[in-house]
């Protein structure tokens, strides 16, 4: 029975992409571009969970995914195709970023079960090492080829690093506390979290820019966090009010802008492209319901919104986007229980990618087309390869 809703449900999504298509219907055409999207369900590697995280400028992919017994594995997603790679000879490796060139970072476990940094290219999964402790973990890799992430240290710390041509280097902290580096640009910049001088536990946001490192702030609370950053420098995270609410941010140069919510207490700004679009999750106005958001031109917008109805597909949180308006998200088919919190994934899980379609108006006849065409579409509906 759940193979044949899957099935119900992607034949339905494929339906509605080929409305959307032939410009019978313009999901979401008044709204950021006049965009909707199509949606692409990311292969399994024969598990159930798939969490998609980082998006190239190719629309190639990186996350994690289940083997059938129930292991974590980093994965590459490139044309219809899904990659599984491998360990430090434990249980565990997960895909983090990937740049335009194809390399892909993330941390997988050694036979010891600590995590490594790794960085993936052609074939070969490379041990980035620590600094001096026993972990180390990457997020972000960038199009000039530099790692970033935190490691621990010989003193038990986390702090953020850089490894550029295979030496990693730390970037040092806001305080005494150390730091985590969540991503990085062409220019070397790296955000991420780092408790301030002078505080005890609360991380604040920071640039970290030629060798000096700044405190974002806050959006007046007490803790903020920033996942991503683009070329241009510009940041996007989460950060507190004094309500203790916290919302997703865009910095750019000057104070933080509060992106909003989509009515609920939380939001969180996980991607950033190029044009400054900001993508992550929100809490709607029902407390236990999440979606992914787009907040482009001054407006957050559901994504749920944006893809064809009837698809079958619910979206949760949105990790990346590229600057042709891909985007990597998350979520589930309606028919599969969708459960959700801002540090969880479960089984049921599947990463999707969105591709945008700029909505058209329909030529006369455009649903006699369309009428006559679906029979000979049937049957080539729904192609992926997995291999792993």
């Amino acid at each position: 029975m759940d193979t044949l809703l899957r099935y119900v449900a992607r034949s339905l999504t494929m339906l509605w992409l080929t409305v959307a298509a032939l410009g019978i219907v313009g999901v979401g055409a008044t709204q950021v571009g006049a965009t909707s999207y199509q949606v692409t369900a990311l292969c399994t590697l024969g598990g159930d969970l798939v969490v998609g995280y980082g998006l190239n400028a190719t629309g190639n992919a990186t996350g994690i995914a289940t083997l059938s017994n129930g292991q974590e594995r980093a994965f590459v997603y490139s044309n219809g195709v899904m990659i599984g790679l491998d360990t430090f000879g434990g249980d565990t490796s997960r895909g983090t970023a990937i740049n335009d060139a194809g390399v892909v970072v993330g941390h997988a476990k050694m036979a010891n079960n600590y995590y490594h940094a790794f960085q993936y290219s052609g074939g070969v999964m490379q041990d980035l090492g620590t600094l001096g402790g026993l972990w180390s973990f990457a997020f972000g890799i960038s199009n000039a080829g530099q790692v970033a992430g935190y490691s621990t240290t010989d003193n038990t710390l986390n702090e953020g690093f850089v490894v550029s041509n295979g030496t990693m280097q730390p970037i040092g902290a806001l305080g005494a506390y150390g730091s985590l580096g969540h991503d990085i640009n062409i220019l070397g910049q790296v955000v991420g979290g780092s408790i301030p001088a002078n505080t005890c536990c609360d991380t604040h946001a920071f640039l970290y820019s030629g060798g000096v490192m700044q405190d974002l702030g806050t959006l007046g609370g007490s803790r903020s966090h920033a996942w991503a950053l683009n070329d241009a420098g510009q940041v996007a995270g989460f950060a507190f009010l004094p309500s203790g609410r916290f919302h997703a941010f865009l910095y750019s140069s000057g104070p933080m802008q509060d992106l909003g919510t989509l009515g609920g207490m939380y939001s969180q700004g996980r991607g950033i492209n190029g044009l400054g679009h900001v993508v992550g999750i929100s809490q709607t106005s029902n407390e236990d319901v999440y979606h992914a958001f787009l907040y482009a031109n001054g407006t957050m917008l559901d994504l749920n919104d944006l893809i064809p109805v009837g698809s079958g597909v619910v979206l949760t949180d949105a990790r990346g986007i590229n600057d042709a308006g891909q985007i990597i998200a998350n979520g589930c088919y309606q028919a599969v229980p969708c459960p959700f919190n801002l540090s969880d994934f479960h089984a049921g899980n599947r990463a999707f990618l969105l591709t945008p379609v700029t909505a058209q108006v329909p030529e006369p006849g455009a649903i006699h087309l369309l009428a006559v065409g679906l029979a000979g579409l049937a049957g080539v509906a729904w192609r992926v390869r997995c291999r792993q």
